[in-house]
Parts: structure tokens; C-alpha cells; sequence
């Protein structure tokens, strides 16, 4: 990597788009898993800032492995990026307060653009910000699987036409793998008890 800084976008499906209800669910204790684990490998090939988003889903998911992370590494930073001020407002309570605690914990926190939402211009401008300010991206998305994470797919696929931009796509064979060996790990820890 040289000497420079190197910035990771990562992003995917909302919670609601993967089924993932709650903190226990065990499908959520394997994206992070699955998660920690390509973080893991990043931060040791040189990444030394995380920066994503405060969707419910894997933004904050991948905000609280990065927190995690921080004991082991505490050279990595994270920030949470939203698109637009007063992000979540129209949120419940318990995500709202989840998300204000994630935002308070990160070592930034910012909105791109400084009016609330008024339209999906700001969402394009959300976007070339997150590319322009990062080094490569990380997707838990699969193409056979619509959902919200489409729209970063295409918007990555197109400025990869003109700039050398590694992304990585966490598709559900992966996460179906993950979660293959979360189950064996769990399996071989409950026999050596």
C-alpha cells in the first residue's frame, strides 16, 4: 500500500432485507462473523480507515465489527457517513437510539450533505462522495438477490469503468459458507466443554 492512507467503503442489504430481526438472530451472529473476519484481513493488508454508512443492516453492523475491532487494532479508524442531516429521524426509538450511540462511538461522524432529505440527487452525491473518498469498497450484496445495495452496486460498477477501485462482493454462497463453519466452530467448542 505504500504510505498512504487506505479507506474501505462497506455496505449491503438493510437488516429487513435479510430477514435479520433482533441482536440474537443467529443469521446477524454470522455476517458478523463473516464480517470480522474480511475486516480482519483488510486492516492487516493496510486499511486503516472503515467508513460506511448508518443504515439499519450491515452499516451499523459493519460500524459495531469495527468497534470491536479497535482492542485488536487500534490504529483503525471508522466513520459513519449518512447522506443527508437529521438521518433516521423518521426512525423508532430503539433504532434511533442505537444509531445515535454507534454515531457517538465512531471517530467521525458526518452527514454529506447539511439539508434533510429533499431528494434522490442526494443520494447520487452521497454516493460519488463515498467513492471519491475511498480505496475500495465492500458489498454484502448478491446479484440474484434485489434489494437497496443495487443501487452502490451500479454506481461502483460504473466509476470502475474509469478508476482502478477494488470491490468485494459478499454474496449469499459466501455467507452460506460462513455460516457453515460458525456451526462447526460452535460444534467443536460445545465438545471440547
Amino acid at each position: 500500500m505504500g504510505d498512504g492512507v487506505s479507506r474501505l467503503w462497506l455496505t449491503g442489504y438493510r437488516s429487513y432485507e435479510l430477514g435479520v430481526f433482533g441482536t440474537e438472530d443467529p443469521k446477524l451472529l454470522v455476517i458478523k462473523a463473516t464480517l470480522k473476519k474480511l475486516l480482519t484481513e483488510k486492516i492487516e493488508n493496510g486499511v486503516d480507515w472503515l467508513i460506511t454508512g448508518g443504515q439499519l443492516g450491515v452499516e451499523q453492523w459493519a460500524a459495531e465489527v469495527g468497534l470491536e475491532l479497535k482492542t485488536t487494532y487500534p490504529e483503525l479508524k471508522i466513520a459513519m457517513m449518512t447522506p443527508f442531516a437529521e438521518f433516521g429521524s423518521q426512525w423508532n426509538e430503539t433504532n434511533q437510539a442505537v444509531y445515535g450511540q454507534l454515531a457517538s462511538r465512531v471517530d467521525f461522524h458526518q452527514a454529506v450533505s447539511s439539508q434533510p432529505y429533499h431528494g434522490p440527487q442526494q443520494l447520487r452525491n452521497y454516493q460519488e462522495f463515498m467513492l471519491t473518498h475511498t480505496d475500495e469498497a465492500v458489498l454484502v450484496y448478491d446479484l440474484e438477490v434485489s434489494g437497496k445495495p443495487q443501487y452502490d452496486y451500479r454506481a461502483i460498477d460504473r466509476y470502475r469503468e474509469r478508476h482502478t477501485y477494488p470491490l468485494t462482493l459478499i454474496d449469499m454462497d459466501w455467507l452460506q459458507e460462513s455460516a457453515n463453519e460458525y456451526q462447526e466452530n460452535l460444534n467443536n467448542s460445545s465438545q471440547n466443554d
